[in-house]
């Protein structure tokens, strides 16, 4: 079971797409560790996502390319309700929490409340706590690492510290815990042989 990150480029070849989406509260760092996985990259300038927005990363999954979508939607409330519609057709979903912000912490169970009304079944959950960077700032807080463990296990979803400013765990987060759903897909289009070759890269 391997996987590895692909180069981003045009038109680069891909057996099957996977959509992700990445959920949370303003400022938690959905875009910083969007930006860190698609081009390794962290900009220490906060720019506010309107709407939504989406980057793509080929990666080798079960001997196959999948060709990952992920979706950064907007954590402010007013965009709330657009958000339903970019749940269609997604296979997999972060939800993620500042360390430093007990309220961003206390608001996932509201989106988890959305990805349970708007979601497929079997779509892949995966509980994100960003900003590992900033420790002092997380005592300060009161989001120790157990209460996060305490939420993953409640819902039964893995449970995974990032710091895009650090790179740390990033990689982990996108892949490692989509992993059963990556290799569902590498194995499906297998098995039914598909003869999908270069395909449009957005």
């Amino acid at each position: 079971m391997s996987y590895r990150g692909g180069r981003r480029e045009k038109a680069e070849p891909f057996d099957h797409l996977v959509k992700l989406l990445v959920l949370g509260d303003s400022s938690v760092g959905k875009s910083s560790l969007l930006l860190r996985f698609a081009e390794n990259k962290f900009d220490p300038n906060f720019v506010l996502t309107i709407g939504v927005d989406f980057k793509t990363k080929v990666v080798e999954c079960g001997g196959r390319r999948i060709k990952l979508q992920v979706w950064d939607t907007a954590g402010q409330e007013r965009f709330r309700t657009i958000t339903p519609a970019y749940f269609r057709s997604a296979m997999g979903v972060m939800l993620v929490y500042d360390i430093t912000n007990l309220q961003t912490f206390l608001n996932i169970r509201r989106w988890m409340q959305n990805v349970e009304e708007y979601a497929d079944p079997s779509i892949v959950r995966v509980l994100v706590a960003n900003k590992l960077d900033l420790q002092a700032q997380r005592v300060k807080a009161q989001v120790s690492r157990s209460k996060g463990e305490d939420l993953a296990r409640e819902y039964s979803i893995p449970f995974i510290e990032t710091s895009a400013k650090g790179n740390v765990n990033v990689e982990e987060a996108f892949i490692k815990h989509n992993e059963i759903r990556l290799l569902s897909v590498a194995r499906q289009t297998k098995k039914q042989n598909l003869g999908i070759g270069v395909a449009n890269s957005t």
